[in-house]
This record gives C-alpha cells, sequence and structure tokens, in this order.
C-alpha cells in the first residue's frame, strides 16, 4: 500500500451515514477499507492520522472559470485548497476550443475579465482534444470540458443577430460532435451573452441531439434569472427534453427583487419534468452576489458585431443614449431583464491598472466621487478598459438560495472567476463555505447530505463512476476536513483568503495539500468524456 488514514471518519458521498475506518490507498485508488468492526488494520509506507477529521470524497466544481487559470499557474491553489480535484470548464458557452485564429482573437478580448486577455499564454491548441492535451502536460487537479455553443456559432455564424443558415447548422454540428468525440462531456450555453444569445431554441435542440448521441448533457446559463426566469428555465427544460438530452442548469438561482421567495415555484416546475422521466440536475453557489463583466449588462443589439462593434457603440453619442434608456428604463436581456441598479454594481477587477481606484466600489459611489451620472462613469470605464472589466452584481435572495440547494437534484459549482483586484470569495470559498456555514452552522444539510451534493451526485451528472465516492477500487481524490473547524477563509473584503480546517487533499492518491500546505504535485489531468475512444476502459468502483 501507498497510504493509509487511520482512525477516520468515511463520508463516502452517498449520503449514507457515516462510519469510522482505516481507508488504504495504491496506485492512485481506494485498495482497501477496514472498518471499525473488522477487527483488521491495513500496513503502508505513508500512515496519515485521522483521529478527528472526516474523509469524503473530492469536491467536484461543476461550473469553474479556471479554463486559462489552469495553464498559467498549475498549482492552483484556489482549488486544490478547498478540496476540489474536479472542475468543469467550458462554462456559460464561451471558452477557447474549438477555434480558429480570427474566434480565438475574438473569445479572448470578450472574456478578458473572466480569464485575463491571454497575452501570458501560449495558444497552441485549437481543437477541444489538443486543449485536453495540453492539461495532460501537468495541473494540480483534475478538468473536463464543456463544448462552448457561443464560441461554435462564433466560428460558423459569427457576431450576427440571426438563425443560423441550414449550411451554418450543419458546421455547427459537426464541431459540436467533433468536440465531444474528443473528450467533452457535454455543451454549455451563455444565453445573456453574445452571439450565443443569438441562437434561437430550435437551433440549441438541434445542438442538442447531437451532444444527447454521444451521451453528455447541456449545461445552460439560461436566458433569465431575473424578468422571466421561470419561463427561460421552462424553455430550456422542454428543449432537452424534445432532444432527449440531459439537462444540468448552471449557476441556478431566482435573482433580483421580482423572484424573491420564488424558488419553490422553480422546483416545482422541475419536481414535474423529473416526474415525467426527465433527466435533470443543476449547481448552485452558497452566496448571494452573483460575478460577471459589466459588457454583459449591455443588451444584446449592443454586442452585434463582436466587441469591437460594441467599442464604436459606446463611442457613439446617439447609440450611447439607446444602451443606457435600455438599461436604466427598459432593462436590458444582458441584466435579466430588471432596470439596473448602479448601487448593486461593485467592480471587482479591471484589465487597465490606472483604473483600480474604481475596485472595491459600486457604480453609483464612483460616479458621485466623479460628479457624474453612474451611467457616464460605467460607459468611459467600459471604453477605457477595453471591455475588460468584472462585477459582482448584489440581487440574490437567501431564501432562495437555502431552497434550492436543498433539492435532491442539487450540486455545487463555485463560478468562480480568478482574476481582479477583489474577485467574488466563491472562487476560494465555495466548498469548505457549504461546510461551514450551511452545514454546521445553519444546519440546512447535514454533513452527509451535503456532502453527497458534492461528490457522489456531480460524479454521477458526469458519467464518472469510478469518482465521487469513497469505496473500494475508486479513485483516490480525496479530502480530509475537520467538520468542527471547515470555514472559508475567503470574504468579500479578503477574497483570495485560503479555508481553514482542511489539512489534506489527494487527487488521484498523491497530495497537493498536505498539512494545510501545498505540495509540488501536479496530478490532474483531462477528465473525458464518453466519446472518447480512449478513456482509460471505463473502470467503475464496486
Amino acid at each position: 500500500m501507498d497510504t493509509v488514514i487511520r482512525d477516520v471518519t468515511v463520508i463516502d458521498g452517498t449520503g449514507g451515514a457515516a462510519y469510522r475506518a482505516d481507508v488504504a490507498l495504491a496506485d492512485g485508488r481506494i485498495a482497501e477499507i477496514h472498518r471499525e468492526r473488522d477487527g483488521t488494520r491495513p500496513s503502508a509506507r505513508a500512515v496519515v492520522d485521522g483521529e478527528g477529521l472526516a474523509l469524503a470524497p473530492g469536491f467536484i466544481d461543476m461550473h469553474a472559470h479556471s479554463d486559462l487559470a489552469l495553464l498559467r499557474d498549475p498549482e492552483h491553489v484556489a482549488k486544490a485548497a478547498q478540496g476540489v480535484p474536479l472542475e468543469v470548464l467550458g462554462q456559460d458557452g464561451l471558452s477557447y476550443a474549438p477555434v480558429d485564429d480570427r474566434t480565438l482573437d475574438e473569445v479572448s478580448r470578450q472574456i478578458t475579465g473572466w480569464n485575463g486577455d491571454g497575452c501570458d499564454i501560449d495558444f497552441s491548441w485549437r481543437t477541444v482534444g489538443e486543449y485536453l492535451d495540453r492539461l495532460d502536460e501537468g495541473v494540480a487537479v483534475n478538468a473536463a470540458y464543456l463544448v462552448p455553443q457561443g464560441t461554435v456559432r462564433m466560428l460558423a455564424v459569427g457576431w450576427d443577430d440571426r438563425p443560423a443558415t441550414p449550411a451554418e447548422l450543419a458546421r455547427m454540428k459537426r464541431l459540436v460532435a467533433e468536440g465531444m468525440s474528443q473528450g467533452a462531456v457535454g455543451l454549455s450555453s451563455g444565453l445573456t451573452y453574445t452571439p450565443g444569445m443569438y441562437a434561437p431554441t430550435a437551433e440549441l435542440t438541434e445542438l442538442c441531439r447531437v451532444v444527447a448521441a454521444y451521451g453528455g448533457y447541456y449545461c445552460p446559463h439560461h436566458r433569465s434569472y431575473g424578468v422571466g426566469a421561470l419561463e427561460a428555465y421552462a424553455e430550456m427544460v422542454a428543449l432537452c427534453r424534445e432532444a432527449g438530452c440531459a439537462l444540468h442548469l448552471a449557476h441556478a438561482t431566482m435573482n433580483f427583487d421580482v423572484n424573491k421567495g420564488r424558488a419553490p415555484q422553480l422546483l416545482a416546475l422541475l419536481d414535474a419534468a423529473l416526474a415525467e422521466g426527465a433527466d435533470i440536475t443543476l449547481d448552485s453557489y452558497p452566496y448571494l452576489p452573483g460575478c460577471t463583466t459589466l459588457v454583459a449588462m449591455l443588451p444584446s443589439w449592443a454586442g452585434e458585431g463582436g466587441p469591437e462593434a460594441t467599442l464604436r457603440r459606446l463611442r457613439d453619442e446617439t447609440a450611447a443614449a439607446r444602451i443606457r434608456h435600455t438599461l436604466e428604463q427598459e432593462g436590458s436581456d444582458g441584466c435579466h431583464g430588471v432596470p439596473i441598479d448602479w448601487d448593486r454594481i461593485e467592480v471587482s477587477g479591471v484589465s487597465n491598472p490606472a483604473l483600480a481606484g474604481h475596485v472595491g466600489k459600486t457604480i453609483a459611489r464612483s460616479a458621485r466621487e466623479r460628479g457624474e451620472a453612474p451611467y457616464t462613469t460605467a460607459r468611459s470605464l467600459l471604453l477605457a478598459d477595453r471591455l475588460g472589466t468584472t462585477i459582482l452584481q448584489h440581487v440574490g435572495d437567501e431564501e432562495n438560495v437555502q431552497t434550492i440547494m436543498r433539492h435532491p437534484v442539487h450540486t455545487g459549482g463555485s463560478d468562480g472567476i480568478l482574476m481582479g483586484d477583489k474577485p467574488h470569495p466563491r472562487a476560494y470559498g465555495t466548498f469548505p463555505h457549504y461546510l461551514g456555514r450551511y452545514v454546521r452552522e445553519l444546519g440546512v444539510l447535514t454533513l452527509e447530505e451535503c456532502v453527497a451534493h458534492l461528490t457522489g451526485r456531480p460524479a454521477a451528472r458526469l458519467g464518472l463512476p469510478d469518482r465521487g465516492l469513497v469505496r473500494r477500487g475508486c479513485r483516490a481524490d480525496l479530502v480530509l476536513f475537520d467538520p468542527g473547524t471547515v470555514a472559508a477563509g475567503a470574504t468579500f473584503e479578503r477574497p483570495r483568503t485560503l479555508p481553514t480546517g482542511i489539512p489534506h487533499v489527494l487527487v488521484d492518491g498523491r497530495f497537493v495539500i498536505r498539512d494545510g500546505r501545498r505540495t509540488d504535485a501536479l496530478p490532474g489531468r483531462s477528465v473525458r468524456g464518453r466519446g472518447e475512444e480512449h478513456r482509460a476502459g471505463g473502470q467503475t468502483c464496486p
């Protein structure tokens, strides 16, 4: 045996009762589990004292934005320290594969606020498979990938707000099929982000038919989390049922005052579909504010033609006045149909260092300090930062957050953007925050239930039968934590503070966190979906 963890409380990821055991690891897998009552004890080269600690499968981040962060800093302490051995990338319909030279430049500029401008990255790949091969060169944690529908539409259609032609749709279907065959686990959309939001329901349904044929799932950031949220959820449920495709709802919540206390209506919609045989899961983060880019608040017509066209419209006085009216009076589709409240839009990061004085302030506060209207401040910020500004949007509802996380198809996702001087603390704190705040302090979930939400259930959604459980034969992706002290260190004031109460984290049986400190191990690799032919033999744990 390589390692044995002695006298530990096992929380196995099924939701079943915890038990005491010694757990032995060999060759990156769980080799033996000896319960207290068994009377035998395994030996190994390395022994870890688990007294007072819980041993769980490593947490799976179902919604991550580490697409470039893993390459920029393979040690990836933001996730390793939380006990996350696997995260799902390619989210919200915008990422870096598949691309050509044109779309690589366009998508890089559009999501600079999410991942940086990429000038420090060697973009040696163009396909999904090539990107996954780059991850296989060695990173701290494992990563799965979703084909980004918005990027696919950039390739086939461009930035026009119109339905795809039959030839363009055929090309998009080929691109999705290629991505799935190369190892993607599904398809994502960002239906409040251009150009993905220009796709009509019928187009999305056809792409989902391709995903279903490869055993993948559709992960939409749907068309509204504000006005029309329930209708937007219903659209996703209906189209996936029409396509015969599994559905995983990204950062599922009901935001803005218009949806206060309406989570039960969402869950009733999902329960009705589940009762009729639909395959639906969702993820959420345990915080109230959202996080995105400032340019995402603009109406979709302002983004038609791509980033340069958006900047031209912001410079043009007539177009800029129209944008302002849509934002402040009508409620833009980028702001989920709700008239924007500049007191709730806090700048969390800028690409241009000269603009750092805005960070940590709401647009309204910066405007008061400058003696101008909030829209004037936002417009000048977008222009000076070339659309690279990230924001926190303070629009969540605690009752909705807790109601949704109790649902049996719920899983955890950080939606963590790692860029900016003051990022959302969910990037560094989501999983210990679940355990510390919502299990120990509030009792919203039991410890066993919460671990199942963060491990076994997401592994099942990803189609990974040898992950997400503490069972003999399963991958030794494990986290040891102290249930009495585990907590997120990250706060809105100090968002990059590491968690407490997580002394050990293993990926593929190797310590990436030991005694609370990052090791130099880089055992993470790409985790490829069912369409990738050489996927590790499909091994399961009994």
